[in-house]
């Protein structure tokens, strides 16, 4: 591939995997406080899932470029950016525009990738492990000796999650199907299969006066039991709504429903509290607070892989220009970990 030669995935509309579409283009110019990333690896989460579906809560009109964060190397940049950038490996969170062979971004939304940690680690840790630090440490402000409970523990949040609570001494119950118990096993998990057991007895049987923490990214009415597992002065962090994936309907009611329901918790005088986690909450407000927590966050994530206590989970590497199969292993629901697309 042309190193000069833009290359993007276009989602066009609500279409299978097969249906989106490769484009080329011209390599776009940095304006003011610009700079372009060469593209290393980026990566399929939930959130392009549900886009392709069109139903991601903030997506914009199709059709648009997906792609929510990518890790690269700085290839030009703009009037007012130092130019000691160039060459250096930077991840960025863009929420769209990331499948593509380069990207445009702000300067100050990117954040330097320290030596040691790969393209592609680095990748599967940026809007994941964003989103398990904040929620860890910014909502359940979990402590050494809690017990919390991460649906989804094989997956790429809930992986993050995982190995981020133990290094703060904490411990973890994981629901996932019985395929990926002997790795949750070996990663120090008590894991739970959502599949064959009654979750909520299951987890009575292990912390009988509830766990600290909840990490729900199935919504759905399951978000009510998890609300009930809560011990006493124990937080619910919701952060997705995988249960109605599938559902035609209007794809804000799921999160206004649960909206609706975070508030009512909060209001009972039981000492528990619930969150709805929105990656992006305060951005309009305040972007540069944003940014200095984004940045300070993802710092705190490279440090923790720096230091050991956090490993990539990759469960495959493709071509952007096999998007189709990329779009189809990942929401196949059989891996553990981030798919990852490469140039």
């Amino acid at each position: 591939m042309d190193a000069e030669e833009l290359v993007e995935v276009v989602l066009p509309g609500k279409v299978e995997p097969d249906g989106l579409e490769l484009r080329l283009g011209a390599v776009p110019t940095p304006g003011p406080g610009q700079l372009v990333i060469r593209m290393e690896a980026t990566g399929v989460s939930f959130a392009e899932q549900q886009m392709r579906r069109g139903r991601y809560y903030d997506q914009p009109p199709f059709p648009f470029v997906p792609g929510y964060d990518l890790v690269g190397t700085v290839h030009t940049v703009g009037p007012a950016v130092a130019p000691t950038l160039l060459g250096t490996r930077v991840a960025a969170l863009v929420k769209v525009g990331g499948w593509a062979s380069h990207v445009l971004v702000d300067a100050a939304d990117v954040v330097p990738v320290p030596d040691g940690i790969s393209a592609s680690q680095a990748e599967t840790m940026v809007v994941n492990g964003i989103t398990a630090w904040q929620m860890l440490h910014r909502k359940a402000r979990i402590r050494a000796g809690q017990t919390i409970l991460v649906h989804g523990a094989n997956g790429g949040v809930g992986s993050i999650l995982v190995q981020l609570a133990q290094a703060a001494g904490v411990t973890v119950l994981g629901t996932a199907a019985a395929r990926h118990h002997d790795a949750l096993r070996q990663a120090g998990v008590t894991p739970i299969d959502y599949r064959t057991e009654d979750i909520t007895v299951r987890v009575r049987e292990l912390a009988p006066g509830g766990v600290d923490a909840v990490f729900d990214h199935v919504g759905g009415p399951g978000v009510v039991d998890s609300w009930r597992l809560l011990a006493p002065g124990g937080t619910l962090v919701s952060y997705g709504s995988a249960a109605t994936r599938d559902d035609t309907g209007s794809k804000q009611l799921p999160v206004l429903k649960l909206l609706g329901r975070v508030w009512l918790w909060n209001a009972l005088p039981n000492r528990r509290h619930a969150y709805f986690y929105n990656l992006w909450a305060g951005r309009a407000t305040g972007k540069d607070r944003f940014r200095a927590r984004l940045r300070a966050d993802l710092t705190d994530v490279f440090t923790a892989a720096r230091h050991g206590d956090l490993t990539a989970t990759i469960a495959a590497e493709l071509p952007l220009a096999r998007i189709a199969d990329a779009l189809r292993l990942a929401e196949s629901g059989t891996v553990a970990g981030k798919v990852v697309l490469l140039p």
